[in-house]
């Protein structure tokens, strides 16, 4: 069984602007934008699954229905742990966030995707603004292997707090988008920002804002980001 594709909330969502035009309300509807892309497809099968329990006809589906309103539930859910960190105001408050939760929210993503993660070397914890990157590039990564194979995923931090976030995708077809390579250096792509787009340039902004930078780089099919951020005192006095 299986629910009808939803329109893509991502190509209707298109705003042609430049970055440096860009408003923290256009920001933020992109921002939405890509949240709903990444949430229709459990909530719709979800709804699919609970017609056809409402279908007294359709009692030999019903265990398949059970299974995918459980399935699609786990999924929304990780889904929306993982978006409240990486977009919201769950990594928004100074401090920092213990590497074995942002493990956990990883895990719980690659779940739901095709490539497998493999979790190497990170620090007890990250200052929040290295978090939140460390889960957009996971997002990056998840993007360049769209038909599988493994995302690596390293961090490392100093003692005043600055970090340096390695994640690598390889795997068949891996490749890096050049719309998304350019938007993490903060150039809009010609035909405007869109859901898609706007989270690698949400994630250059962050490693910006933290005093630091991300690249992107492909070779075969293997690709490699790497951010840095400095330690908050020196971002804070940049």
């Amino acid at each position: 069984m299986r629910a009808e594709a939803s329109e893509s909330c991502i190509d209707s969502a298109m705003i042609e602007t430049r970055p440096a035009d860009m408003s923290p309300e256009q920001l933020a509807a992109l921002l939405c934008a890509r949240l709903c892309h990444d949430l229709v497809s459990p909530v719709a099968a979800l709804g699919a699954a609970l017609s056809v329990l409402d279908d007294e006809d359709a009692s030999d589906m019903r265990d398949d229905a059970l299974n995918l309103v459980r399935e699609s539930a786990r999924q929304a859910h990780v889904k929306l742990e993982f978006a409240r960190l990486a977009f919201g105001a769950g990594g928004s408050a100074p401090g920092v966030i213990d590497c074995a939760e942002l493990k956990r929210l990883a895990e719980g993503l690659f779940g739901t995707v095709k490539p497998d993660l493999v979790w190497k070397s990170a620090p007890p914890a990250l200052e929040k603004s290295a978090a939140r990157l460390l889960l957009n590039l996971c997002l990056q990564g998840i993007e360049s292997a769209p038909r599988g194979g493994t995302v690596t995923v390293e961090a490392a931090a100093d003692a005043g707090g600055g970090a340096r976030i390695r994640v690598v995708a390889e795997g068949p077809r891996a490749r890096l988008d050049p719309k998304s390579a350019a938007a993490l250096d903060g150039q809009a792509p010609e035909d405007g920002f869109d859901g898609r787009s706007i989270q690698p340039y949400y994630a250059g902004l962050i490693a910006r804002a933290a005093g630091g930078r991300v690249s992107a780089r492909a070779d075969g099919e293997r690709v490699e980001f790497v951010a840095l951020t400095a330690p908050p005192a020196s971002a804070a006095a940049a």
